[in-house]
């Protein structure tokens, strides 16, 4: 099953805690702290792999963590850092933020690799913390949350060009006779459910050709199949107009050409700037429809082609003149990642509100602060005091109206004020 687009949460690994150790020694009463640092946490990291096709693996799987690095250890060492964790993903796969719906990468040509989502890093151990003064301290600092965030991957296709037009026009025959693709052909609409890609082969060179479902009009807003894959259209270097010049259906081949365009237009006006060929399909069957249109696409300015998809009459000079553009064509377009203005959080901040006389501190430094206290060291809590009368928080409460005896809350530990 084709699918080229998916939402998921990529989530990086925490950062693992810092040790508070003591060196243990026959014969070394007072070894010193030896607490080691924490791991940093691993990464989600995206990786192009030219041998997918698709994005079905995202249908069932939306969420991607990476490892948490491990605890210090004693003896001042550090904790194994957490594994990154890989995803694999086509190449031409846009990566995008779900809150903003900016670029983050385009994984694209030398863009291989992507970290969606970083890793924490590790807490330091207890020997950062040993002064002249304290020298045997009893704490630590815990490790740091990695990011979280919900993306959007996009696919678009790598293809140097592809089909467009009108259901039944012979797209599907034009594209297993000039590769080896196979895609499904029969005499009905929308035949092809999904875009088909072939590689071509000509005087020794070779470019990726794509047969789009059918567009009808309409396609922008989602009629038919068109909504869907338009974006497989945007990477291509030329387009090839396929038409019914015959008008087999009793459709006007030139008002099909530009009922397409339109389309085109609608999706993404740069459309109708991509060097444009017009192959006017089922010449074999003869009418006068064929002519006056062959004559429309030459007065319009498009180069023009009268083949028969069917019987092969007409292919060689269309794909021979392709593999001609190509040659002077620029490459494949790349995407470029858009900035995104991370909401900065200041790890300083805290706010105190007053609920029936309790008095709740909250904010980022509580957090940060309340993840390194052991309140069942003294050591630690007396350091969690200094702390909070260091960042002005005592003061803050007194201005408040704090008053001995009242009720405090530092997240979910409750305290009682006291001068």
């Amino acid at each position: 099953m084709f699918v080229d687009t998916a939402l998921i949460t990529v989530r990086a690994g925490k950062g693992g805690n810092g040790l508070v150790s003591f060196h243990r020694e026959k014969y070394v009463p007072a070894g010193g702290p030896d607490g080691g640092d924490g791991g940093r946490g691993g990464n989600v990291v995206f990786v192009a792999d030219n041998k997918l096709t698709t994005l079905m693996d995202f249908r069932y799987r939306k969420t991607y963590s990476a490892q948490n690095g491990q605890d210090g250890r004693a003896g001042r060492c550090s904790g194994k850092a957490g594994e990154d964790s890989i995803v694999r993903v086509p190449e031409g796969t846009l990566i995008r933020d779900a809150a903003t719906g900016k670029i983050l990468a385009d994984m694209t040509g030398e863009n291989k690799t992507f970290i969606a989502a970083k890793g924490g890093n590790g807490g330091w151990g207890n020997v950062h913390f040993a002064t002249p003064v304290r020298q045997a301290p009893k704490i630590a600092k815990p490790g740091q949350l990695g990011q979280e965030r919900e993306i959007v991957l996009e696919l678009k296709l790598l293809a140097d060009v592809a089909l467009v037009g009108f259901p039944n026009v012979g797209k599907s025959t034009l594209i297993s006779r000039v590769s080896s693709a196979r895609p499904k052909i029969a005499n009905y609409h929308f035949t092809t459910l999904t875009p088909n890609l072939g590689v071509v082969s000509v005087h020794d060179k070779s470019f990726v050709i794509a047969d789009v479902p059918g567009l009808i009009e309409g396609a922008h807003t989602g009629a038919g199949l068109g909504h869907e894959f338009l974006r497989h259209i945007e990477r291509t270097r030329i387009l090839i107009h396929v038409v019914d010049a015959s008008g087999t259906e009793g459709r006007d081949p030139m008002e099909d050409f530009e009922a397409i365009c339109r389309e085109l237009e609608l999706y993404n006006p740069e459309l109708l700037l991509r060097p444009t060929l017009i192959a006017g399909n089922k010449t074999d069957i003869p009418g006068e429809l064929a002519t006056a249109f062959e004559k429309f696409a030459v007065e319009s300015g498009y180069k023009y082609f009268p083949i028969s998809a069917a019987t092969g009459a007409g292919v060689d000079a269309l794909i021979n003149c392709v593999a001609e553009m190509l040659d002077v064509l620029p490459p494949i377009p790349v995407y470029e990642a858009e900035e995104i203005e991370e909401e900065e959080i200041d790890y300083n901040a805290y706010e105190i509100t007053v609920n029936d006389g309790v008095y709740a501190v909250t904010g980022p430094y509580v957090d940060n602060l309340l993840r390194g206290i052991n309140f069942g060291e003294d050591e630690s809590v007396r350091y969690f005091q200094r702390a909070i009368k260091a960042h002005g928080i005592i003061d803050a409460l007194r201005e408040k109206g704090v008053q001995e005896g009242d009720t405090v809350v530092f997240g979910d530990m409750e305290f009682d004020f006291v001068e």
